[in-house]
């Protein structure tokens, strides 16, 4: 398997730093628009010649293509925000490699009625060319980090070998860390933080199919393990909510985010001062010419990189799937989970928590492919494969999943 990482920012770095201690690849190049980030990356790996840095524009299809092309990349793997999934997805169709990606392409709101139907849903753009990629004979693994990614995994599992109807299937994610010195300082992209959180939301419910709701509606205290303890978890548009009952059957499927309230009323207000936009607007540049801006990408450049608060970083994040149905007739619930402590992933990776556990499920999955314990051709999510390959070589990588009862 010869690989191209696109994306050398937090993800991308913790990716590389894991598959470097795996054997199941020939090469991994890995490219970025600024050059200087995917040499950093590729320089940390103490010599590894199966990894080469490159820069490439990620919304620039034609180089991509050319790129997978010129080192005979068989696989890309996305690790860049959503706004460069599709023509990332359609460049690696036409260089005829398999794509792998974290999260999915954009969705619109619906124009009328916003918080009750939907628009354009994540990923709709990607599942309306699946019969392209079955035809050609190419795999795209959609939406395959933690979350969404492992805990899609978790349902499927939950559905093949814990239960045998399903009432719900819930997704929690939850955390406890802090970090040193800032008021505000989110630990994963605070671009596709704003994106998901302030969205409408998205349920699925059998009979119903797909609606929205208010962004933070149904809030519900979650008891996390590990330490992390309760949280106040609340509704946030996800990818697991559109991928799961495509393969999974459940009467409701929700994703709650643990987000706090005084990070819910930050995202308010950047909502009503309009700096949660993405157009741009003009103001006004050093020399007095005007200059067009995305207030978002502001917001971003005056936010502290993710990737750099490990140091600063203390406490746990959880990521997990909570399943309620039945079994031998019985009622059963149970949260299947994945918890990394700061501490441990910054002492064995140099990665802080977050980034390292969105960055392991993608190497996971690709080690899968390339030793055909996953195989298939469309646009598939994780839950379209068996899980427990993926659970056990997830285990054997070091980080072991848990599961509650009750």
């Amino acid at each position: 398997m010869r690989v191209l990482l696109v994306g050398a920012g937090g993800v991308g770095t913790a990716i590389t730093r894991i598959a470097a201690r795996r054997d199941f690849f020939e090469a991994m190049v890995v490219a970025d628009y600024d050059p200087a980030r995917a040499e950093s990356a590729v320089a940390a790996l103490a010599g590894d010649r199966r990894f080469a840095a490159e820069r490439v524009d990620a919304s620039d299809e034609a180089a991509v293509a050319a790129l997978l092309g010129r080192h005979r990349c068989d696989v890309l793997l996305n690790a860049t925000d959503p706004r460069f999934v599709m023509p990332l997805f359609r460049a690696a169709r036409t260089a005829g490699a398999r794509y792998l990606d974290m999260a999915m392409s954009l969705s619109r709101p619906h124009p009328e009625r916003p918080y009750e139907e939907c628009g354009v849903r994540l990923g709709d753009e990607q599942f309306a060319q699946a019969a392209d990629w079955e035809r050609e004979g190419l795999l795209a693994l959609v939406g395959m980090g933690v979350e969404p990614g492992l805990s899609d995994v978790f349902a499927r599992h939950a559905a093949d070998e814990l239960f045998d109807e399903i009432e719900e299937i819930g997704v929690r994610d939850g955390a406890n860390l802090t970090v040193d010195g800032y008021d505000f300082a989110p630990s994963f992209s605070i671009w596709t933080t704003i994106e998901e959180c302030l969205n409408p939301p998205v349920v699925h419910e059998a009979g119903r199919g797909w609606f929205t709701t208010e962004p933070f509606s149904e809030p519900e205290v979650f008891d996390f393990p590990e330490g992390i303890g309760k949280v106040e978890c609340v509704n946030v548009e996800h990818e697991e909510v559109l991928l799961i009952p495509r393969w999974v059957d459940a009467r409701r499927v929700t994703f709650k985010y643990g987000l706090g309230g005084e990070f819910i009323d930050t995202l308010k207000t950047l909502h009503r001062l309009g700096l949660d936009r993405t157009d741009p607007v003009t103001v006004p540049g050093p020399n007095g010419r005007p200059v067009a801006v995305s207030p978002r990408d502001v917001v971003a450049a005056c936010l502290p990189d993710p990737a750099t608060l490990g140091e600063r970083m203390h406490g746990k994040t959880c990521a997990g799937t909570w399943v309620r149905g039945t079994r031998d007739g019985a009622p059963r619930e149970v949260y299947l989970y994945h918890v990394v402590d700061n501490q441990w992933s910054m002492a064995e990776y140099g990665c802080q928590a977050v980034v390292w556990q969105t960055a392991v499920n993608p190497v996971v999955a690709l080690e899968l492919v390339a030793a055909g314990a996953w195989t298939g051709a469309g646009v598939l999510g994780p839950e379209a494969f068996p899980a427990r390959p993926f659970l056990d070589l997830l285990t054997e990588y070091g980080s072991p999943w848990g599961m509650r009862e009750g």
